[in-house]
């Protein structure tokens, strides 16, 4: 027979040594704080104040707000920008991972806006526990009119689809808004061919003379905040909540800098030549023809650009084995869509992304462009004086004056010249070591065709 007795004391020593182990575990272990105890210590070590409502606390902090002027009416008449009546909302997230996944949270979100006309206002919302959430999106939500346009700098790739996904999470619908502004394709559009990169801060430096002191790097940031988390100091934010002031503010300095330099005509003029080329290219996205030529024409009058950053990318290129993206040897890019060339090291590059502005590059837009607006003798003279070059951009032009004879203006005895003239220089770049065998197959196939049709027109008359 089982003794009874014996089994109960067993189960009661059992249940003495779990009892002593936990109670050990919860000596070595960190006190779990509250929420509130962290959004205090949160809102102390910002300058900040906690807001409790019946969905959750969180911290709210705001700065006096900014005279930071913007004529709306002018930075509407650039490409791909909100009409002049839209509210604008700025918005830059921190968060606690660089993927929009469902385990990456938002922990911090800097909102700005203009009210009062100059008057830059900004606010930062900041969660000081995953648990608070909820009222997190609905005081984000309060803040996003309907009508208003989102400022982000990459927002559409990952900061607005990272909230999308928290509101989805909590089985909300995300906030509506009108449209929406992202300000890195514009930057790489625009301004790419003289910065090193187009990360904010470089932009700041670049476009706005700005340099941060002390600034706190991206990667640092997830670290930090579950540093906090963990019953750390929150002093360890307080950098982080400075720079995500400052790329708020950047964000509206950024369209400031765009409405000033290229949105009033006057000083478009004096703008750098590729900034001039760059939206040129927007203008003819957007089919406004017209202000394309008129950016190009500027450009041409300009000059060639001179990248203040060539020294420094050469050196780089240098190191990497690479050719500069401005070398020769490098294939340059003159429109259509980018092609990617592998590199010595097996990585492939956007010709298009990393081509220079050159004035043969310019010429080459604005000769394309005159086409579209079906002006085609001014277009084959443009295409006539860059075919008279030696280099890869004189073969593509006696492709396009080609074209532009044949079908356009009808004069086939013309095109076929130009096609002889296109293998020559063919030809002549084969001599020193650099064979175009596209652009020879082009020119072959061109050639036929043109003998084809002048020997069928020959029989028709005969007959």
């Amino acid at each position: 027979m089982i003794d009874a007795g014996a089994t109960l004391s067993r189960r009661l020593e059992r249940y003495r040594l779990a009892t002593h182990a936990a109670a050990l575990l919860d000596a070595e272990s960190p006190a779990i704080e509250p929420a509130g105890g962290l959004a205090q210590r949160m809102a102390t070590a910002m300058d900040g104040e906690v807001v409790s409502t019946t969905e959750g606390t969180i911290v709210r902090c705001e700065v006096p707000s900014r005279p930071i002027p913007l004529d709306r009416e002018r930075l509407a008449t650039l490409p791909g920008q909100p009409p002049p009546g839209a509210p604008l909302v700025f918005l830059d997230t921190e968060t606690t991972g660089l993927a929009t996944a469902a385990g990456t949270v938002a922990w911090l979100i800097g909102l700005g806006w203009w009210e009062g006309g100059d008057r830059f206002r900004q606010v930062q919302l900041l969660l000081p526990d995953h648990a608070e959430e909820r009222a997190l999106l609905t005081a984000l939500a309060a803040t996003i009119a309907p009508d208003a346009w989102l400022v982000t700098y990459n927002g559409r790739g990952f900061d607005w689809p990272l909230l999308v996904t928290r509101y989805r999470m909590a089985r909300r619908a995300p906030p509506g808004h009108d449209g929406h502004l992202d300000l890195l394709p514009i930057v790489r559009r625009l301004f790419r061919h003289r910065m090193a990169n187009a990360r904010l801060q470089t932009a700041e430096a670049e476009l706005l003379g700005l340099h941060r002191v002390g600034d706190v790097e991206g990667w640092e940031i997830p670290s930090r905040y579950l540093q906090f988390l963990r019953g750390g100091p929150a002093d360890v934010l307080v950098d982080v909540v400075r720079h995500n002031d400052q790329d708020v503010r950047s964000l509206a300095r950024l369209l400031v800098h765009l409405e000033t330099q290229l949105g009033d005509r006057a000083r478009r003029a004096d703008a750098v030549s590729g900034d001039l080329a760059g939206l040129a290219r927007a203008f003819a996205r957007d089919r406004r023809f017209g202000e394309a030529l008129d950016c190009l024409d500027a450009a041409m009058a300009r000059g060639e650009v001179v990248a203040p950053r060539i020294a420094v990318a050469a050196r780089e290129s240098s190191a990497a084995g690479e050719d500069a993206w401005w070398s020769p040897s490098r294939p340059a890019d003159f429109g259509g869509r980018p092609r990617r060339l592998p590199l010595p090291g097996g990585a492939p590059t956007a010709a298009a992304f990393d081509a220079p502005w050159t004035t043969e590059r310019i010429a080459m837009d604005r000769a394309h462009l005159l086409r579209r607006l079906g002006r085609y003798g001014e277009a084959a003279t443009a295409w006539q004086a860059i075919a008279a070059g030696t280099g890869r951009g004189a073969i593509l032009a006696t492709i396009e004056l080609a074209k532009l004879l044949e079908h356009r203006l009808g004069d086939r005895a013309a095109a076929i010249t130009v096609v002889l003239r296109g293998f020559t220089l063919v030809e002549r770049r084969r001599r020193i070591g650099r064979p175009e065998p596209e652009l020879q197959a082009d020119l072959l196939r061109r050639h036929d065709r043109l003998l084809r049709r002048r020997r069928l027109v020959g029989r028709r008359s005969i007959a």
